[in-house]
């Protein structure tokens, strides 16, 4: 598998991801941004992240929303 070290989400797990999604606008806003149930309803990392993992729609709006948003 070739490295691809431009690429922004290069390194980037998907619970880090989260994690910094949650600390920046916290989960009632997230789940505004992003209406899935996981960010709405009860929502945890653990379980948001069993979602994400099996829901690729989901897993993309996450990324796509980091892109748009992180501060490197």
């Amino acid at each position: 598998m070739q490295e691809h070290p431009n690429d922004p989400l290069y390194g980037k797990t998907l619970q880090k991801v989260l994690e910094y999604l949650v600390e920046r606008y916290g989960w009632e806003e997230l789940g505004r941004r992003i209406t899935i149930n996981c960010f709405i309803k009860d929502p945890s990392i653990t379980s948001s992240l069993t979602f994400l993992r099996k829901t690729p729609w989901a897993r993309s709006k996450v990324e796509r929303l980091y892109l748009e948003t992180r501060v490197d």
